[in-house]
């Protein structure tokens, strides 16, 4: 596969001796405005990459916040062509690598060689399809890498070690490293067991290992650096985001506190 901009982000993490934060946003939320606005608020925070939901009606390992965060978007008439076009327009200005969080359901009613390329070329760098399990993603894979995009697979605390082989052979840019079980969600601490289980999935892949599910303090964030190469946080990001929204703050007030967020948890990773 071709360098693309989250590749470059890892390596110059690697290079500078620090870790990597990854946070999510839903596209959409609160508009495609302020959708614009925070990817490029958190590229100037320093984040390696940023994960956009595309909202979907019945994702599968979403937790509450998130799935409100969904329903809000659609309601308000969210539209995939509108968020690449709103991609396509703040691309040249954002230098994370950006990855599309996206259920399998949107993707196939394109068609998958259509989104891919339609994704690469508004400057997406990576797909996330967290419904498609390794064993039926050879072919998302192959067209995903032949646009030019990495395609992150997802491992489990559960995964057998087996799966763990698969995932390392046949997903690209990074592995995304499930916490703990269960959905999206904030949680009070890390999960005891996450140390056994990043040395197993390095034991099987020289691809980066990024943690999610359940981080959202600057404390998390750099315990998990200690032990993986980055952490995402969602959850607590969107939490954040819809209470600014019930506030009736504007969409540069809920930019500006989510940035300040932000920079706290980056700094943890240095």
């Amino acid at each position: 596969m071709a360098q693309n901009r989250l590749i470059e982000q890892f390596e110059n993490a690697k290079k500078n001796n620090h870790g990597c934060l990854m946070p999510y946003i839903t596209a959409g939320y609160p508009d495609l405005d302020t959708t614009a606005k925070l990817l490029q608020r958190l590229d100037h925070a320093g984040c390696q990459g940023i994960e956009v939901g595309f909202p979907f009606s019945d994702s599968i390992a979403d937790g509450p916040v998130i799935q409100d965060s969904f329903y809000r978007a659609l309601e308000n008439g969210f539209q995939v062509d509108d968020l690449f076009k709103t991609i396509a327009s703040i691309r040249s200005k954002v230098s994370a690598g950006l990855l599309a969080m996206v259920s399998m359901s949107i993707v196939r009613r394109w068609g998958i060689e259509d989104f891919a390329r339609k994704a690469a070329e508004a400057g997406f760098d990576g797909l996330i399809v967290p419904d498609v399990p390794v064993d039926e993603c050879d072919s998302l894979a192959a067209i995903a890498s032949e646009a030019g995009l990495c395609n992150v697979l997802m491992v489990a605390p559960t995964t057998s070690d087996a799966r763990c082989a698969e995932i390392a052979a046949k997903g690209s840019g990074f592995i995304y490293v499930i916490a703990s079980k269960g959905i999206t969600g904030e949680r009070t601490s890390v999960a005891d067991d996450l140390a056994s289980n990043v040395a197993k999935m390095r034991a099987q892949t020289t691809l980066p290992l990024i943690v999610g599910f359940g981080i959202n303090t600057p404390e998390h964030v750099a315990k998990v650096c200690e032990e993986a190469d980055g952490a995402i946080v969602g959850s607590a990001i969107i939490r954040r985001m819809t209470e600014s929204v019930v506030a009736g703050q504007t969409s540069d007030e809920l930019v500006d506190s989510i940035g300040q967020y932000v920079d706290e948890l980056i700094a943890a990773t240095r």
